[in-house]
């Protein structure tokens, strides 16, 4: 027997229990596990959920007058401003009764107001003379100088007088500047300059023309549509959401909207009303969103995606959520590794990610806590490797190192 058999023989026996002795001690040890450092990070809440475009702001422009269409200034997908004129409606018969309105005031003013000045002081003039008339016949009667014939003359003349008097004053009060006469012929002009602004049919909104329904030459009617223009800084947004994320919905919640077709081009919305029913069939409840300004790209029915921000927490205790188990509510349960071994440790939770939560009770910063921890029980000897929180919208990833490399705790 050579030498180098005798050797063999004597150092297979000891390389047999070495091997042995290692896996017995890694058994010992317990199994590997990948595991987290509790830390504090800023952590935002969102909810996702697919949607549409449900309406965006139309406006039908229609006509207030019956007239003729003399011009129409802009045609389908022109861009108008707020105020700017789109159809110009014919005036000839309005401009001719804004003249005949003009002539009447400056007719009443210039005329009729001076005369009737004129025929108060030429009736005052009368009704002085009456009175002395009748005064001497009244006296002459007395004295049974006159017959009575002629004082009932006097008399009936100083009435004459008098009414002509008060006639002539009236008149005067009806012609004088801001009287009745002319608050009438006031009106009429005003009246008839109001029609004439309606014969230029203005934009009420800056927007695109969507449609036109007439042409130069139409006769219009009151009411009747002549234009629709769209408002692009006012778009409607309805997306239904699951209904278990109701309670952390609110009116007033930014988002952050992506459009299928524009994948590249986000954009921002709010909350603005939340339906007040479920939907039995699909568990979902309706909210509706409105994006000022929204792009010009956006049409009605295009699909998009809005992630909604329900809270915001700057500086949250955060876990992955694959190291929770026995979820409850707020309630649950982790896998702390302490000295080895992993101890059960019921927790509280906050806010909640799509792929960290935030431990309100049971942990403080620099605990560690195992992932994936499956047939795992209490005091269970383990070995940990420590990995990076998972990375996520809700981290912010300029404060994350890059590359670390996973550090084993035995």
């Amino acid at each position: 027997m050579s030498k180098k058999w005798v050797n063999w023989k004597i150092l297979l026996p000891a390389l047999l229990v070495a091997v042995a002795g290692i896996i017995v001690w890694q058994k010992w040890r317990g199994p590997e596990i990948r595991a987290y450092r509790v830390e504090s990070h800023p952590l935002i809440q969102q909810v996702v959920a697919t949607g549409r475009v449900a309406s965006d702001d139309r406006a039908d422009i229609g006509s207030e007058i019956t007239a003729i269409v003399k011009e129409r200034l802009v045609d389908r997908g022109q861009t108008v401003q707020e105020n700017e004129i789109l159809i110009v409606l014919s005036a000839d018969q309005l401009k001719a009764q804004e003249q005949e309105a003009q002539a009447a005031l400056a007719l009443m003013r210039g005329s009729r107001r001076p005369q009737a000045q004129a025929r108060l002081e030429q009736a005052q003039s009368h009704l002085a003379q009456a009175k002395r008339e009748a005064q001497r016949r009244r006296l002459l009667a007395k004295e049974k100088a006159i017959p009575t014939e002629d004082l009932e003359q006097a008399e009936n003349a100083l009435a004459a007088a008098q009414a002509a008097f008060d006639q002539a004053k009236l008149d005067v009060l009806a012609l004088a500047q801001g009287g009745v006469e002319e608050s009438i012929l006031q009106q009429r002009l005003n009246a008839v300059r109001a029609a004439l602004d309606k014969t230029q049919i203005r934009a009420p909104f800056s927007g695109t023309v969507l449609e036109r329904y007439v042409s130069p030459g139409d006769t219009v009617q009151p009411g009747q549509t002549l234009l629709t223009l769209r408002d692009p800084n006012k778009i409607e947004l309805l997306v239904p959401v699951d209904e278990r994320n109701l309670g952390v919905l609110k009116v007033g919640q930014p988002a952050t909207i992506i459009a299928d077709a524009y994948p590249n081009e986000p954009f921002d919305a709010v909350i603005t009303s939340i339906a007040p029913v479920i939907d039995p069939q699909r568990g979902t409840v309706d909210i509706r969103l409105s994006a000022e300004p929204a792009p010009d790209f956006l049409k009605e029915d295009m699909t998009i995606t809005a992630t909604i921000e329900t809270a915001r927490n700057d500086a949250a205790l955060v876990v992955p959520n694959d190291t929770l188990f026995k979820q409850n509510g707020n309630r649950a349960k982790v896998w702390v590794y302490s000295h080895g071994t992993a101890h059960e440790t019921e927790v509280r939770t906050g806010l909640n990610s799509l792929s960290l939560s935030q431990i309100t009770e049971g942990l403080s910063a620099g605990d560690i806590v195992l992932g994936s921890t499956d047939g795992l029980t209490d005091g269970q000897r383990v070995r940990a490797t420590i990995s990076p929180l998972p990375q996520s919208r809700t981290i912010n990833a300029a404060e994350r190192t890059d590359g670390e490399t996973p550090m084993k705790l035995d």
